[in-house]
């Protein structure tokens, strides 16, 4: 089949993804624009997945100060080369990434990074609630186990929702920059600091 250039256009505008990606996203989705975007999106996180093993030698600190100047971030975020890492696309990726973290306050990265000793207080807290509430023994580890997945998805930076767009987490939004820019990108380590709190 053959596929409008504008709207090949118009899907690369909205999706960052290669020309020739977008052409084939229409031609696999028959022309129908939102299935040519998950059609992307699918393909993508293959994509990304492949990459996420390359290092990450390069890369910024990219300072964030929120409006006010009371809360600011320092990002540490890595990409292949010191060409990306000069790219509008990757200077976005780094400013989006540290709204987040003025934001939410997440704890860690990711859920390996956290404390083994407050998961297990979160866990044993869970358990607690569960047994308390009455429920039975057979389905309090799946209770368990449902708000830990929680807690992670509230605190833990890669498994956040996004605040731009609740469709989708940190670590899609990762992937797709991934995609776009052809190279892997990692979040090392950031601090926030604010006016008030202990850091």
């Amino acid at each position: 089949m053959s596929v409008d250039a504008k709207k090949v256009k118009h899907l690369r505008d909205k999706t960052g993804a290669g020309m020739m990606d977008c052409k084939k996203a229409l031609v696999e989705s028959s022309g129908d624009m939102e299935k040519a975007v998950d059609y992307l999106r699918k393909t993508g996180i293959t994509k990304a997945e492949k990459k996420s093993a390359r290092i990450a030698k390069e890369g910024l600190i990219y300072s964030y100060i929120h409006q006010g100047n009371r809360l600011g971030v320092l990002l540490d975020i890595g990409c292949e080369t010191d060409f990306v890492a000069k790219t509008e696309g990757f200077k976005d990726i780094a400013h989006n990434i540290s709204m987040q973290i003025a934001a939410t306050n997440p704890i860690a990265i990711r859920r390996e990074d956290v404390d083994p000793e407050l998961t297990d207080r979160e866990k044993s807290i869970y358990h607690e609630q569960a047994k308390s509430s009455g429920k039975p023994e057979e389905i309090i580890d799946k209770i368990v186990e449902g708000k830990l997945n929680k807690f992670f998805q509230d605190n833990c930076l890669l498994e956040q929702t996004f605040i731009k767009d609740s469709e989708k987490n940190i670590q899609d939004l990762i992937n797709e920059i991934i995609v776009t820019l052809g190279e892997n990108i990692s979040v090392n380590r950031f601090t926030r600091f604010a006016i008030g709190e202990d850091t």
